[in-house]
């Protein structure tokens, strides 16, 4: 959101972010570059109304509003405003897996909300086609009034030098470097990233695990069980992950599911060979099928194994993948979300 908010504003477009709640890792950025304005609720049954208060004193040309149920209580709250700019809305999951294993209440719950709130909106957007073809089946709406949008990939700079002597620290080999970047939830199965690290045929190796969550506890004793504990680096949240991006071999991705999966094109954007679960939905459109990266299947330790011992073995071309990464700019995609609210 705020790479597309960085170039509607390049565009002559003013940007407010009205947030459920004013927090987050990047919540300094937003209120350095942009207006924001926060809606106190503690839960989403509030904010239909606070947004719908946000509405009618600030009279924005247009509302854009990411990720259920906010999705849902957005263009309700548009409604009770009586506002009549356009209202947009975008998924960035493929929500019938992410809460397949919730209640049946909770289930019927998602479906019955998509199908009013969607309908309710001026126009749906998912960040891959597969995200759409999911928010057509759960709404019960046509796949045609749903647009795909890749999500906007800022492109980073090569780190400084001393940056990257920083990060040659911390990955403590001369040996080949895997990372792996993304938040410590199931979703993610980092034990199938760690099952697979422990079946390489590398004894050099290091795999960097960057991100945080309640899952750490459980990656670390099962990297202690399977062997690998001194070749697992654990490396935290970081906002800006150039510098490892920078100095990394291989990028592996072994998520169950992914709407879209940022981080695979932030890896092309550095040249980077990618190894990816070939989760719906993101990473078969984003390597193209494998033309630019490995695709194994989901849950398999032995094929993710199999594929980071290749890729580390054959040489990239690393200008082909930044090429691909390029295809997913801020700019593309800004255009394209103006283009739909009739701001272009």
């Amino acid at each position: 959101m705020l790479d597309l908010a960085h170039e509607f504003s390049s565009a002559g477009h003013r940007v407010e972010f009205a947030l459920m709640r004013a927090q987050g890792e990047f919540l300094l950025e937003a209120q350095c570059k942009f207006g924001v304005v926060d809606l106190a609720s503690p839960r989403v049954r509030n904010v239909p109304f606070a947004l719908a208060g946000y509405l009618r004193r600030r009279r924005p040309k247009a509302l854009i509003a990411a990720m259920w149920p906010l999705t849902v209580a957005a263009p309700v709250a548009a409604r009770l405003a009586r506002f009549r700019g356009k209202v947009l809305v975008s998924e960035h999951a493929i929500l019938s897996q992410q809460y397949a294993s919730r209640s049946a209440i909770n289930r019927l719950a998602l479906r019955l909300s998509t199908f009013i709130g969607y309908r309710l909106a001026t126009t749906c957007v998912g960040v891959s086609r597969g995200t759409c073809s999911d928010m057509a089946a759960l709404s019960k709406m046509g796949s045609p009034k749903f647009v795909a949008i890749h999500n906007p990939i800022r492109s980073s700079a090569k780190p400084p030098s001393e940056i990257l002597d920083m990060a040659n620290t911390i990955w403590r080999t001369d040996g080949p470097r895997i990372l792996s970047v993304g938040n410590f939830k199931p979703v993610k199965n980092h034990d199938l990233l760690l099952r697979a690290f422990a079946k390489l045929d590398h004894p050099e190796a290091r795999l960097m695990l960057l991100g945080r969550g309640q899952n750490e506890a459980n990656l670390r004793a099962l990297a202690q069980k399977l062997g690998v504990a001194d070749k697992v680096i654990f490396a935290g949240f970081h906002s800006d992950p150039s510098r490892f991006y920078a100095t990394a071999d291989l990028f592996a991705l072994s998520s169950d599911h992914e709407g879209f999966g940022n981080v695979i094109v932030e890896a092309l954007s550095f040249g980077l060979p990618v190894v990816s679960t070939d989760c719906p939905s993101g990473p078969s459109e984003i390597l193209q099928d494998g033309r630019f990266g490995y695709l194994v299947p989901v849950g398999d330790a032995q094929a993710l194994a199999s594929a980071m011992d290749a890729a580390l073995s054959a040489p990239a071309d690393a200008e082909a993948l930044k090429r691909r990464a390029a295809d997913f700019a801020p700019e593309i995609a800004a255009r394209k979300y103006l283009e739909l609210l009739g701001l272009s």
